[in-house]
């Protein structure tokens, strides 16, 4: 009876723990909005052809690297890469917002 009580509670806790831990970094969200971001100043005539380009080229290298991060760490992401995608997103968002406020207007 004891040995089975504590094969339970050892599988619960196991079981309780992997998700947690199973849990990885998502940034989808987050360049799905840059995207939509840059082609609506792309179609608002705010972003130039040449800047799209620019930017997009830029959230091509974000995924890139998130892909790699994931390929290397079993489907997962690291907290260092975690912490090197949102540094490289935040340097988009920056780019994006300049891009769209630089007085550009087709």
């Amino acid at each position: 009876m004891k040995k089975s009580l504590i094969v339970a509670i050892a599988g619960l806790l196991v079981a309780t723990a992997v998700p947690a831990s199973a849990q990885s970094y998502h940034s989808d969200a987050r360049q799905y909005r840059q995207q939509e971001r840059i082609e609506r100043g792309y179609r608002h005539g705010r972003i130039s052809p040449r800047e799209a380009a620019r930017l997009e080229r830029q959230q091509r290298r974000i995924d890139r690297v998130e892909r790699r991060a994931r390929y290397y760490n079993n489907g997962r992401i690291d907290p260092r890469s975690a912490h090197k995608i949102k540094r490289m997103q935040d340097r988009a968002n920056h780019a994006i917002r300049r891009a769209n406020r630089d007085g550009y207007y087709r």
